[in-house]
Parts: structure tokens; sequence; C-alpha cells
């Protein structure tokens, strides 16, 4: 494997950054996840957009401009030979002292991996998956807001831990509020009636990719779209319910802390999704191999 470090590729064995980044001393830095399918980089441009809006939220310089970064993450995949996998692309803030002081950052880094990813068991996406509501509560837009893809990521690795202590995949997160936010690294969404719902960015959602291609598939499927605030009591009375990611794409729940949701079984709105996402992926994206 070759992986992008600030222009030169690297194999893995030898790719490397200082112990002083600080995108390693203390999370300062963002990332991307981002999906090939069939020889094509899907919705980059998209994911770049976020990229910069992160890196704006936090006055971070990313290295290269917005094209120049498209083309390093197709670059990176044909380097790799990828047509189907998962790209990892990050920006540190570089090489600094053990202070805090961003300013003492000269030289920002940025660093690609293009490898396979497999978030969850094949058996997940066939007969659902159980996931708990967990204590830790999402990061409050006041403190850490949660629409900057950040490296601090322990937030959401807390919640995970809990969630595996539970015998979970997955979790459910709050917000200060008790409204439902996300999930420890997807969005959640809830099928009631003809609507698809998902929690509002404004709860701590995080502005995901995957969420606004679904979001787009259920209004093309003639559904209600809705971002309200929602609850665990929603959650436990909704028809069906399934989360979305860029690595994870679709995934049906069928019980939320011990309640059965729907059917138990994945519903067929979620089915429809997952073969419309599914058939998109297949067509779209930015071309790898010319």
């Amino acid at each position: 494997m070759k992986i992008y470090i600030n222009g030169k590729y690297y194999d893995e064995g030898s790719a490397k950054i200082s112990v002083f980044d600080h995108g390693l001393l203390y999370g300062d830095g963002i990332f991307e996840g981002i999906r090939a399918y069939h020889g094509r980089v899907f919705r980059l441009k998209e994911h770049i957009d976020r990229l910069f809006q992160s890196a704006k939220s936090i006055l971070l310089t990313i290295p290269l401009p917005h094209a120049e970064v498209m083309k390093a993450v197709v670059a990176t995949c044909r380097e790799n030979n990828l047509r189907d996998g998962y790209i990892r692309l990050v920006v540190t803030r570089g090489i600094g002292t053990l202070g805090l002081n961003p300013n003492r950052c000269k030289d920002p880094s940025l660093i690609i991996i293009a490898d396979k990813i497999q978030l969850y068991p094949p058996e997940l996406y066939q007969k659902g998956m159980e996931i708990v509501t967990v204590p830790t509560v999402r990061m409050l837009h006041s403190a850490l807001n949660p629409a900057i893809k950040s490296l601090n990521y322990l937030n959401n690795v807390l919640a995970k831990i809990e969630a595996n202590i539970a015998g979970c995949e997955e979790a459910v997160m709050l917000n200060a509020e008790g409204y439902v936010a996300e999930c420890t690294g997807d969005n959640i969404f809830i099928v009631s009636g003809n609507q698809l719902l998902t929690p509002p960015l404004s709860a701590g959602a995080l502005y995901g990719v995957t969420r606004k291609v679904v979001l787009e598939l259920g209004a093309e499927a003639g559904l209600k779209i809705g971002e309200p605030n929602l609850t665990r009591h929603d959650l436990f009375n909704a028809d069906e319910c399934f989360l979305t990611g860029t690595g994870a794409e679709v995934v049906p729940i069928v019980k939320i802390d011990g309640r059965t949701i729907g059917s138990g079984q994945p519903g067929p709105v979620t089915l429809n999704l997952v073969a419309k996402y599914h058939s998109l992926t297949k067509v779209s994206g930015e071309p790898i191999y010319e």
C-alpha cells in the first residue's frame, strides 16, 4: 500500500509523522472518510467541500487548493490500484512545540490512505442491527461543534466503548437536552408512516454526505422528509430505523434498548433505500481510471 504524505508516496512501513505533530499531540486536525466504488470516488466534491468547511472553522490552512486535493485523492486510489475501497483523508496542524499554541505549527500535513474497509459483519445488513443508548452525551455546539469533523473523536470513542460493553456494534448518542443526535459514527433515521425523519444538524448530527444522499433518495421515492427533534420514544415507536455513513452505507436497525423496532426485520422502505443507494454508487463518482 502506498500512502500519500505531503505530495509524496510512502510504503506502509515507512509512512510516518513527527511525534511533535499537533494532530497526534492534541487531536488538532480534521479528516474525511470517502468511498470508492467500481473505479469511481463517490461524492468526492461534497467530501472535500466539508473538509474545507471544517478547516475554516478551526482556522487550519489546507496546503493544497480544493481542486488539487480532489486530484490527490484520485491519484492515490490509482497508485494503489483501488477500485472499491475506503479513503481516509487527514489534515493535521503540523509539527509544533509541546504547547497548545497553533501558531507554532508552520506547515500543515496532508495525508491520504486508500485501503479496504468493513465496518460491520455482513449478517447485520441482512438481519438488522441491535443498538443501545449510551450515557456519553454528544459534544455541545458551544464546546467543539459536531459539524467539525475533527481528529478529536474521543467523545465518540467513549460512546463506542459503552456500546461494546453492552454487546452492541453501535450506540445512540443524545445531546445535552435529551434529544437524539446521532450514533458514534453514523447518522440515524426512522420511518414513520410515509415520513422519513432524521435529527436536525442543530441537535448535534454531523452533516453526513451519505445522510444527504439518502434524504435525496427518500424524496425521489415520494417520502415526506423531516428533520425534527427526536426522542428515544420516537425511535422506539418507529416503523423502521436505519443508520447511514460513508463506511457503513445503509444499515437496518431492528432493536433499540431492548425494544423491537417495527416487525423486528429490515423494513421495506429501508430495503428500497439500500437498493437505490447501491444502484447510485455503481454509476456515480469521480473516475479513478480514464
